[in-house]
Parts: C-alpha cells; structure tokens; sequence
C-alpha cells in the first residue's frame, strides 16, 4: 500500500530516508491535502527509469512493425557478422 505523508513531516530527513529504502514504492507527499510530490530511493528510481527505457524501445518496436520496417532474422544477423567479423 502506498505511503502517503504531509509535507511537514519532510523535516525528519533520515526518518524519510529510512522510509524510503524500506520501502518498494515511492512515497506520496502531500500539501494542503492535496498531491504535491513523490520521493523514493535511488534505486527505486533507477529501476522504474530502466523499466520506463525499456517500455520506450518496445514502442519503437511496434511502430516500426507497423510501417514495415522489419527484416528477416537470419538475414539481419549474416549481415551483422558480416560487418562486425563474427
């Protein structure tokens, strides 16, 4: 379930801290009850921004299968070690 905390509470940093590397999900900040920010550990951030990478390459994937920019596999990978000396 997420966490959800008021903006005060920002001022116990190494509380927030701790919060953060215990938890697997971003922590919601809010304002005046309202949304205002999200904070998470370093490594949750790397993970969805690597997952968010990956979800980008497999739309460009499909755009391309759709305009037919696509090539047969063997022929791909003969030309590749062609090119490369493999």
């Amino acid at each position: 379930m997420p966490q959800i905390i008021p903006i005060k509470d920002l001022k116990n940093t190494s509380e927030i801290s701790d919060m953060c590397h215990k938890s697997d999900e971003p922590i919601y900040i809010t304002k005046n009850g309202y949304g205002d920010m999200v904070i998470m550990s370093m490594e949750i951030y790397e993970s969805v921004m690597q997952r968010f990478s990956m979800y980008k390459d497999i739309e460009v994937s499909e755009k391309q299968i759709e305009t037919g920019q696509v090539q047969d596999a063997r022929i791909a990978l003969r030309e590749m070690r062609g090119k490369y000396g493999l």
